[in-house]
């Protein structure tokens, strides 16, 4: 092997080897604890076992099919390793869904069947004229997802870059990492089969890079998708807008009174991303989301409970967001001193906050 061979060999299977380790480290040592971290250890680990596969078979043509089979398994996960990832960072999710699980445990059903009856040393022709091309419009189509999760931080770099927060930067530099590797293999055939590990060997150093930078600092960006803002505050004009749009959604579509409703959910509403609701609220309103929403939610409560004789207490209730009655009751105390039964007797006319 030629010493250009030999170096080519060593990058690119570094990369994956890296990859290996990162992804461990991802799963079990890194701290906080996060959801999205383990889809993060899980895209990598992913990208590790198809990288490690093109560079085996790039290097020795002979190389054994159940490789193979392991490595474009392993590409099979990359796209919805991406999504989930993303999901769980922008979302600020902390909890797997049952909804999340189900897909999971769908697509890890479809792989290993479809390998445990077709597999790949018996089975190559079918591999790779059927497998292989399902494999990547799969990860295409959940880099599409990813694409359309990430839209209010592409807007965010491409029109106001200079305040894009370092967070956003990262996720973009992710998602456009997995798609430089994804053209790189999806176009081997008119350019170089190796590429796309050399790529990815690349982002793992600029990874192992952006450890070492933050190694110091408590608010690294692995450590919280919350970013703090105190230097990007949204603009006061911006902020006027956004603000305007919430009390519409919450005074005259009552978004309050869903329940189930989520940060998420009301930031899809008036179209921004989850952590710059939650800034916004933080900021100019000096509240989290939850005490925002209660706010209305005990408003309203206040209205029945003077103006409503057909509801009982709980009734009020539940007609006004609150899941249960306790939390309904503690929510009321909380906030006004007194319980709802008492605050009925006490009140003859419609209260204000």
């Amino acid at each position: 092997m030629e010493v250009s061979q030999q170096l080519l060999f060593f990058f690119s299977a570094l990369g994956a080897f890296n990859g290996f380790l990162l992804s461990v480290y991802f799963f079990f040592f890194h701290r906080p604890k996060k959801l999205s971290n383990i889809f993060l250890g899980i895209l990598i680990l992913a990208l590790s076992l198809r990288i490690g596969k093109s560079v085996l078979l790039f290097f020795n043509p002979d190389l054994s099919k159940i490789i193979l089979q392991i490595g474009l398994t392993g590409c099979f996960f990359i796209g919805p390793a991406l999504y989930f990832y993303l999901k769980s960072e922008i979302d600020d999710i902390q909890k797997i869904s049952s909804q999340w699980k189900v897909i999971f445990i769908i697509l890890t059903s479809i792989i290993l069947l479809a390998g445990a009856i077709y597999p790949y040393p018996k089975y190559p022709e079918i591999w790779n004229q059927y497998y292989v091309r399902s494999i990547y419009w799969e990860w295409f189509v959940f880099m599409l997802a990813s694409l359309f999760v990430l839209r209010h931080s592409f807007k965010n770099i491409i029109f106001h870059f200079s305040k894009t927060s370092s967070i956003e930067k990262w996720w973009i530099g992710i998602y456009i990492s997995n798609a430089l590797i994804f053209l790189a293999f999806f176009l081997s055939s008119h350019s170089s089969y190796i590429l796309g590990a050399l790529i990815f060997s690349f982002s793992i150093y600029i990874i192992a890079m952006i450890f070492l930078l933050k190694k110091k600092n408590k608010n690294a960006i692995l450590s919280t998708s919350t970013e703090k803002y105190s230097n990007k505050k949204i603009e006061d004009d911006a902020a006027n807008e956004l603000l305007e749009k919430l009390k519409h959604v919450m005074s005259e579509k009552e978004f309050f009174k869903n329940s189930n409703l989520k940060l998420k959910d009301l930031a899809s509403e008036i179209d921004i991303p989850s952590h710059q609701l939650s800034q916004l609220l933080n900021d100019n309103l000096g509240k989290g989301f939850s005490l925002f929403i209660n706010e209305y939610r005990i408003q309203a409560a206040q209205k029945l409970l003077v103006t409503n004789h057909q509801f009982s207490l709980e009734g009020i209730g539940q007609e006004v967001g609150f899941s249960s009655k306790s939390t309904f009751f503690a929510t009321f105390k909380k906030m006004k001193g007194m319980t709802p039964s008492q605050f009925k007797k006490s009140n003859n006319s419609t209260p204000t906050l």
